[in-house]
């Protein structure tokens, strides 16, 4: 894969970088831009129609060029070989039936018996994504890997933040099927500080109420006796994000949930869908701990030698940054170690770790070496 960056929130500045990738005879593109950019849906529309490669992507609070953070500019990735896409729409539909669609593009695709890697990406404040990500492994197994996350912006206002088909759009995902083995690193780096507590009412990615006790009330008496600053409903996110949730699996192992914000007096608004009779904790780290787990995902994936057929693609959770602040340099450094890479900071993370699961993921960081296309 060859990569193209700028800095430059100019869309004029990101088009003729764009036609320089244009005239470059890639299979395909893969767009990861900034929300802070605010380049207009007409323009951008446009722009993407105009270019003869197909075009992939999204809109992200952040990118990552290297060890180094950018909340303006974009990278495009010209990808060797024409993906098979699959566009999924409608995802907080409470109707949309995922599965059915899948099964149908898994037939159109003739299997996966080559090995490949699924990049997903998502409107991040779309409500029904973990059920997606539920039906991709209903479907497709995890004899691939899968990687991705969520577009959007830190408004949490949802507008349009998924390139596919020449436009930009809102409430969709892509699973684009690259013909490429890969390895991934998926951790995160927060342990519980409370009790576990039953999710009693919820609906989809809001927590209604938690040991029948208000969401909120409930979430904050906990917070409180551990944060030196009280969590209030008009700064919630300013301290929540400092304490996550953490959903209990069978196996031991926590998935991350961000609570976003307070709806409704006492309702937890979260990225990713909370299921009614879970069990959750809520969780707190520090950056030693975040930084140990960057250098653990880095561990998983190895070294390698520079190799313009592989890449190192990163989707970090971008309320990592904002936990870590200025450190969040570090947690890059730790991951790339010197190697070129590329990435996003998302609204939620995709991945499965190892060979047990697939998830939809708060909190993470994700980290894939993808390799040279199959032939």
């Amino acid at each position: 894969m060859k990569s193209l960056v700028t800095a430059s929130p100019n869309l004029d500045d990101f088009a003729a970088l764009l036609d320089q990738a244009d005239r470059q005879h890639h299979g395909a593109l893969l767009v990861l831009g900034c929300d802070q950019n605010h380049w207009p849906k007409e323009d951008l529309d446009a722009l993407l129609t105009r270019t003869n490669t197909p075009v992939l992507g999204g809109i992200f609070p952040a990118i990552a060029i290297n060890d180094q953070r950018h909340e303006h500019g974009a990278i495009i990735l010209g990808l060797e070989e024409r993906p098979d896409v699959a566009r999924i729409a409608g995802m907080s539909d409470p109707h949309a039936d995922y599965e059915a669609e899948l099964l149908g593009q898994l037939d159109r695709w003739q299997g996966l018996e080559m090995e490949s890697t699924l990049v997903v990406l998502v409107d991040g404040l779309a409500s029904r994504i973990s059920a997606l990500v539920e039906d991709l492994f209903f479907v497709f197994g995890l004899a691939n890997n899968f990687v991705g996350g969520g577009a959007g912006s830190l408004s949490f206002e949802q507008k349009p933040c998924i390139i596919s088909s020449g436009r930009v759009e809102a409430d969709v995902a892509l699973v684009v099927k690259l013909p490429r083995s890969s390895t991934i690193g998926v951790t995160h780096g927060w342990s519980g500080i409370s009790d576990t507590l039953e999710v009693t009412e919820a609906d989809r990615n809001v927590i209604k109420t938690l040991n029948w006790q208000p969401a909120f009330e409930s979430y904050k008496a906990i917070v409180d006796t551990h944060s030196p600053t009280p969590i209030t409903r008009e700064d919630f996110f300013e301290v929540a994000k400092s304490y996550p949730l953490g959903l209990q699996k069978l196996d031991g192992e926590m998935v991350v949930r961000d609570p976003l914000m307070v709806q409704n007096d006492n309702e937890l608004v979260c990225v990713g869908e909370v299921p009614q009779g879970a069990f959750v904790r809520v969780l707190n780290g520090n950056a030693a701990s975040l930084l140990e787990a960057a250098r653990e995902a880095r561990r998983i994936v190895g070294a390698d030698q520079p190799d313009s057929d592989r890449q190192l693609l990163l989707f970090d959770c971008i309320s990592r940054a904002l936990f870590l602040g200025p450190g969040i340099e570090q947690e890059l450094k730790a991951l790339t170690e010197g190697e070129p890479s590329v990435g996003a900071f998302t609204l939620g993370e995709i991945a499965n770790s190892g060979r047990d699961y697939l998830e939809f993921l708060n909190k993470t960081t994700v980290l894939a070496r993808i390799g040279k296309p199959s032939r």
